[in-house]
């Protein structure tokens, strides 16, 4: 039988150095100790959602976010279990919440640590109450060590310098997704034994695919390289690509994108003609980046159509963002078609 392997045991490998041929750890230990705490609050979320209509958390709750969206009870019972896991860990020194208008730091009488983390607490939320999965998305940042305090600015950093993103999936199966940098490990949640336990390493996303994820009630509203796209897609294999194309579409981006991970895909949420002022839906620091550091380090692209969206200097805490994601022929082809219309 083959030794199972926990998510604190391959964390503490990544710190030794013990999976790199080098022997230097890929790293540091209060890196290491903060994504055990993300770990587990997402198995305290995750026993929430389990629980359902028998705990008392479905349905909505009588506030607003900051986006002046609806906001579940999931999701600030989510966001809670989050800031309170995390703000004593000594690891942190500030956190952001896509459910929270500003930054929330560590209180002083908790010690300060280096690292500042970003997290969408429960991503998928208008399936919550008809059981379809949802999850949670976080990216961690490393802080200015020269500042005295920390300050929103902190966190408007380009998605390439995160130093750990990832997911948990709350589905069939509680399922974590992983990157620190070098590749994408998957993690199933063994509820007996109340862990994380390695269940693929090194995931890869095909270059090619036959699936597309998109809204298609938005298509009259889309920029003509996205319709280019999606109407030769439809065409199937009497059209120019040649290939007839599935189209799946769960609104819940951990859902849509867990399953480009594991099989391949692309992922698109456009800019549209609604509101021609905002560049996007998604949030760039709570969905954008992380996800696209996942797609990238799994051999996929993620763009906006027209840039890298990791390349992108935020310039708001809650900014957002065109995204398209996921296999890389898929992705480049979207690319190219903004790239001929815009010549």
């Amino acid at each position: 039988m083959t030794q199972r392997i926990s998510l604190t045991r391959y964390l503490i490998e990544k710190q030794r150095g013990s999976q790199g041929a080098s022997g230097q750890g890929t790293i540091p230990p209060q890196l290491r100790l903060l994504l055990e705490v993300v770990a587990r609050a997402c198995k305290s979320i995750s026993l929430a959602v389990t629980k359902g209509a028998l705990g008392g958390v479905l349905g909505a709750a009588e506030s607003e976010n900051v986006q002046g969206e609806i906001q579940k009870k999931l999701d600030i019972i989510a966001n809670e279990v989050l800031i309170e896991a995390n703000e004593w860990g000594g690891h942190l020194a500030a956190m952001a919440s896509e459910e929270m208008e500003g930054i929330y730091t560590v209180p002083n009488r908790y010690p300060q640590g280096e690292y500042l983390l970003m997290f969408d607490p429960l991503d998928g939320s208008s399936n919550i109450d008809v059981n379809v999965s949802i999850g949670t998305i976080f990216s961690v940042l490393l802080k200015d060590p020269e500042g005295p305090t920390v300050s929103e600015q902190d966190f408007l950093q380009a998605g390439s310098r995160q130093v750990a993103a990832g997911y948990c999936i709350y589905g069939p199966q509680t399922t974590l997704v992983l990157t620190v940098g070098d590749g994408v490990a998957m993690f199933t949640l063994d509820r007996e034994q109340g862990s994380f336990v390695l269940t693929q390493e090194n995931v890869r996303v095909p270059e090619d695919t036959q699936e597309f994820a998109v809204n298609m009630s938005n298509m009259r509203h889309w920029a003509p390289p996205v319709k280019r796209y999606i109407d030769e897609c439809l065409e199937g294999k009497e059209g120019p690509r040649g290939k007839d194309f599935n189209m799946r579409w769960i609104a819940s981006m951990v859902a849509d994108v867990h399953r480009i991970l594991t099989r391949g895909g692309i992922f698109m949420y456009p800019w549209d003609k609604r509101e021609p002022g905002k560049p996007g839906k998604l949030r760039l620091m709570y969905e954008a980046n992380p996800m696209g550091w996942l797609i990238e380090q799994a051999g996929g692209v993620a763009s906006t159509g027209t840039e890298r969206i990791l390349d992108i200097q935020p310039t708001q805490l809650h900014q957002r963002v065109s995204v398209v994601l996921g296999s890389k022929n898929e992705v480049e082809r979207v690319v190219r078609y903004h790239a001929e219309h815009t010549a």
